[in-house]
């Protein structure tokens, strides 16, 4: 397809985008086109190299009502948690568990934050209180530091049981994975993991070292995920099902 067949992909598409935010990955390992549907109202249009990029526009377009049924499925299983509103009154995921997040003044000079399965404390001067984006920040940065932590721990007992090793560990905070092997070991995992249970947890770890065999998802792939973790399917399904509201608390700030 021509230039002008990509202009009238997209001017079919420009009133459903309204309702979304379309993003475009071109996938050195897509074997087909596919379409990714994610809570924050983000659609991925996922394409092989060799699929040209209207036709992929026009798969899209084709697919229109599908989308938009499973835009409204994700809000009604999933609904969007407000913004951190910093009074006393949050909660938050910690552990696959819905935790109060408390605000207590201290004296001091930089924030800290206490994780416990309980509660989740954020310490911070009077005056921080009432910057927000300080007081997320932290919080932030104080669930990434404890994401990592579990994750070595994780990735040293599950390596040594499946007989691998792992290179380096990456903790970021994609919005398309729960994580990834690249082919020199190298293990990126989202910090968001920490919210979930400790054996959905567990099992993105398994599932990422269990690549260090198979660097596909073949059955083979697939039968050691189970030999390793037999129950896998609760917790991948878990996932599926709540990891969408993980993806709602404390959002990225986007960069103008």
């Amino acid at each position: 397809m021509t230039g002008r067949d990509c202009q009238a992909a997209d001017s079919q598409l420009d009133l459903f985008r309204a309702d979304y935010a379309l993003r475009e990955r071109i996938s050195a390992r897509a074997r087909n086109l596919r379409i990714e549907v994610r809570p924050d109202r983000e659609v991925v249009l996922v394409y092989p190299r060799w699929v040209p990029r209207a036709e992929a526009l026009a798969f899209l377009h084709s697919r229109e009502a599908w989308v938009r049924d499973k835009l409204a499925e994700l809000e009604v299983r999933a609904p969007v948690p407000a913004r951190a509103r910093w009074d006393g009154t949050d909660e938050i995921l910690f552990g696959g568990q819905l935790v109060p997040v408390c605000i207590e003044p201290a004296t001091l000079r930089q924030i800290q934050v206490r994780l416990e399965p309980e509660v989740v404390t954020v310490f911070a001067p009077p005056a921080t209180c009432r910057e927000p984006a300080r007081l997320e920040r932290a919080l932030r940065h104080a669930l990434m530091r404890r994401a990592q932590t579990l994750a070595r721990q994780l990735l040293d007992a599950e390596a040594a049981r499946l007989g691998v090793r792992w290179h380096a560990l990456l903790v970021r905070d994609p919005r398309t994975q729960w994580g990834s092997c690249g082919p020199d070991g190298t293990i990126s995992l989202s910090w968001r993991l920490v919210m979930a249970p400790a054996a959905a947890f567990r099992y993105v770890v398994v599932h990422e070292l269990c690549h260090r065999v198979h660097m596909d998802h073949s059955p083979r792939f697939w039968a050691l995920v189970e030999r390793q973790m037999p129950d896998f399917e609760v917790h991948k399904r878990w996932l599926n099902e709540h990891g969408p509201r993980l993806l709602h608390y404390l959002p990225p700030r986007r960069r103008a």
